[in-house]
């Protein structure tokens, strides 16, 4: 890239022109070949408790700021209170051969004046954890962010110490970008925050890869995937 100065020689970034603020994520479903998203409604607590009872343990929870629920009503009102806010603006992962609902994530910080959006407060049950829903979901919140809304920036946040998070944003293209330290306070303890984001710029050779990983010919009979995703984005570039 060349260097730009001012008139004081000082270094300045490059234009962007015509630039306007983005859209707003619609309340609107994402549709996709394994499943679908679709804004939260208080009819989706049911199914969701039900596929949260799944991880026995709870250590879904460990780096969410809230939860487990104890039972279906406790978990009901956390939703109803949670889930139907615009911004974060949850969404629904459904399983679209099933129609059970499979787990929740979210559009968050959402800044339309600059172009910069975040997804977070991901939240897969057992039913769907590296599964293609999984993939497909996150694919389909990409999509939406750059092809439908324009968006510049696209951020993902985790507990530094989540190495789960941190492995599933290098895998679906993410660049890290720093931790930011003692950033917050969360059930008692600290959190130091890993940063990642994917760029615009980015999003046209990221789209091919997962548009090629998600393709029905890349599974097996038995919906083993033949290439990996990561394998796939290293051998377009």
């Amino acid at each position: 890239m060349i260097e730009r100065r001012n008139e004081f020689g000082q270094a300045i970034g490059p234009d962007v022109p015509d630039w306007t603020a983005r859209e707003l994520p619609p309340r609107t479903i994402m549709q996709g070949r394994t499943c679908r998203l679709e804004p939260y409604e208080p009819r989706h607590a049911a199914g969701l408790f039900a596929a949260y009872r799944e991880d026995a343990d709870g250590r879904n929870w460990t780096y969410l700021g809230y939860g487990p629920a104890a039972t279906e009503a406790e978990f009901r009102q956390f939703a109803d209170a949670t889930f139907t806010s615009k911004d974060p603006l949850f969404h629904v992962v459904v399983d679209e051969a099933s129609g059970r609902e499979l787990g929740v994530a979210s559009y968050l910080r959402i800044d339309p004046a600059n172009g910069v959006i975040e997804v977070g407060h991901i939240n897969f049950s057992p039913l769907m954890q590296g599964s293609v829903q999984s993939t497909e979901a996150m694919y389909l919140m990409m999509r939406r962010v750059f092809d439908e809304l324009g968006y510049r920036r696209y951020e993902w946040k985790c507990d530094a110490l989540n190495a789960p998070s941190r492995r599933a944003a290098g895998r679906l293209g993410f660049s890290y970008e720093g931790t930011f330290r003692q950033a917050v306070v969360y059930k008692g303890r600290n959190r130091d925050t890993a940063w990642f984001s994917i760029l615009d710029s980015e999003w046209r050779h990221l789209r091919a890869a997962f548009e090629a990983w998600l393709a029905p010919e890349n599974f097996d009979l038995q919906g083993r995937q033949i290439q990996r995703l990561e394998d796939i984005r290293s051998q377009a570039r």
